[in-house]
């Protein structure tokens, strides 16, 4: 509503675009504000699948640059080390089918930092007066999944060790008991 100043009378004025493009840029800014505190690498992609903003966890984890990086397909990131075909398919069947992704596991050889496990996490962000956004978030693993195998790995030797012990010791309760018997005979 506005007031009109000579008369005082109030009347329906619709939302101009100046509206709109005010909230967006507010719900942008409190966007932001949200991914860059994240301690996991984020990136806000727009529904052709270009990145709109990372934060600054994805510019360190992954050692790139932001001009590198904003406005770029996240297929095109780092020579292409992101198109990755099963990624290619949840993220294009995200927008379409308005649904989200959990705990999608990428084992990749990254030029720059080695070789990598992830596990991603995509959701799309939408609403009828503001583009369609989807956030990816990312969590390296690597670390802990190296882990997980040595403890695997000792698990199972561990294991073994402990067969070959009760063999040989059934085996020395195998003779104990002959000799036993043999003893008793006399």
């Amino acid at each position: 509503m506005e007031t009109n100043k000579n008369d005082g009378t109030q009347t329906n004025k619709p939302l101009g675009a100046d509206f709109f493009e005010r909230s967006w840029e507010e719900s942008w800014t409190y966007i932001k504000t949200v991914v860059d505190v994240m301690r996991e690498p984020v990136l806000i992609l727009d529904k052709d699948f270009h990145v709109m903003t990372a934060n600054e966890c994805f510019y360190q984890t992954f050692q790139v640059e932001r001009k590198n990086t904003e406005k770029k397909s996240i297929y095109d990131l780092g020579n292409g080390q992101w198109n990755i075909p099963s990624l290619r398919k949840l993220l294009e069947d995200i927008l379409p089918k308005n649904t989200f992704f959990k705990g999608f596991e990428v084992a990749h050889d990254f030029p720059s930092i080695g070789h990598k496990i992830m596990i991603l996490n995509a959701r799309q962000i939408h609403s009828e007066k503001f583009p369609a956004i989807i956030m990816l978030a990312m969590e390296d693993v690597t670390e802990m999944m190296a882990v997980a195998e040595a403890l695997a790995l000792h698990t199972n030797q561990f294991e073994t060790k402990l067969m070959e012990q009760t063999e040989k010791l059934g085996v020395h309760l195998e003779r104990l008991e002959k000799e036993m018997q043999e003893l008793k005979k006399k």
